[in-house]
């Protein structure tokens, strides 16, 4: 077994009896180490081994096809608008899959996989470990069928294990990380189908083998899939906090694009701020009006180079705008926005700006809001 496997899964085996060998997760399937060579050396080397290969072995869709798919079928009279599968081996979705096209090829045939999966990886360098067991894979194996799958929605370790979470907690269902994966998957499909569409998921696992893994609380803050037990704040509120420190510092400081940029660089000064939205004619009622951005480095680059470009319109130094974000956004929807290369975003209200907003001031935030929970 691979050692990204939960104890319980290895003690449950070897309350069997099994001798459970564990091999490396973090190497190439081909690799002398991984589950798959170790597993058929010893097929070799034990007398009267023998290897189901369930990766290889057709008997594992053709299962499927002759048992699941009917069974599916049987249960709810064909009356499905989508089928969604997380794949491993690729067994069960390739048989139920194929028997659906057979009958009814209307039916949205959809594969659930885990970021990091060779299935829906973009190039070789997105295939990488991930902590979901049990689906998904590192290459294409003999079982999985492409051609009836549909759609593929790629789901992340984190959404996976809060979906297994909250469908024990708020549906009495003990599932396992791959059940959570599925549901999530089904779950966005939903969005998309509405209310009228009949979804049917398959929740391959049960949740008691983790109970040391993404059950355990600890084991979810070590691996930063910790919950919010709070609505995460929104940038309105920020902004609040900001100004209510900042009494002298108005909500939203501008520079018309006429004046001169040694007058920006003034404001800049005065309010111990590093970029400006610029604005056509001085004032503000609209996104629309606000024209372009300058950085207090681009200004030092241009003013060190030529400095009579203090007495250059504002216009002629200008950056392009900042983005804009609308003040409800939560700080979650945000941080991938500066904790990229964008150093400040416009905040709008009903589509008028009515800040700024700084990566500073948004760990200064987080920095007091985390001394003032202590």
């Amino acid at each position: 077994m691979p050692d990204k496997m939960s104890l319980e899964k290895i003690s449950m085996l070897r309350a069997y009896g099994a001798d459970v060998v564990i091999t490396p997760t973090a190497v190439e399937h081909d690799s002398p180490e991984s589950y798959y060579s170790v597993s058929s050396r010893l097929a070799e080397e034990i007398p009267g081994g023998f290897k189901p290969d369930q990766y290889s072995n057709m008997a594992n869709p053709q299962a499927h096809y002759e048992v699941t798919g009917p069974e599916i079928w049987e249960q709810t009279g064909g009356e499905i608008d989508a089928i969604v599968i997380s794949v491993g081996t690729g067994g069960t979705i390739s048989g139920v899959g194929r028997y659906f096209k057979e009958r009814k090829p209307e039916v949205l045939i959809v594969g659930a996989d885990p970021e990091g999966s060779v299935y829906t990886a973009h190039d070789d360098k997105d295939v990488h470990p991930y902590l979901v067991e049990g689906i998904g894979k590192d290459t294409w194996p003999q079982t999985m069928d492409p051609e009836v799958v549909d759609e593929w929605v790629r789901v992340s370790d984190r959404d996976s294990f809060l979906t297994a979470r909250a469908l024990a907690r708020d549906e009495g269902l003990l599932v396992g990380g791959s059940g959570g994966t599925t549901v999530w998957a089904a779950l966005e499909l939903a969005k998309r189908f509405g209310p009228d569409a009949t979804i049917l998921t398959m929740i391959p696992d049960s949740g008691r083998s983790y109970m040391s893994k993404f059950y355990d609380e600890n084991w979810m803050l070590e691996h930063g899939f910790a919950e919010r037990r709070t609505p995460p704040p929104t940038v309105a509120e920020l902004l609040g906090s900001k100004h209510m420190e900042e009494t002298e510092v108005p909500v939203l400081v501008t520079i018309a694009a006429h004046q001169k940029v040694g007058e920006a660089i003034d404001v800049m000064q005065r309010y111990s701020i590093s970029q400006l939205p610029v604005v056509r004619d001085g004032s503000v009622g609209s996104l629309a009006d606000v024209i372009g951005s300058l950085q207090d480095r681009d200004l030092l680059d241009r003013v060190f180079k030529n400095p009579d470009a203090l007495h250059e319109d504002v216009a002629a130094a200008m950056q392009p705008p900042l983005a804009a974000i609308d003040a409800s956004q939560t700080l979650d929807q945000v941080f991938s926005t500066l904790s990229g290369r964008t150093n400040a975003v416009v905040v709008a209200e009903s589509g008028r700006p009515i800040g700024v907003l700084t990566r500073s001031d948004l760990l200064e935030f987080l920095a007091h809001r985390r001394s003032t929970l202590a």
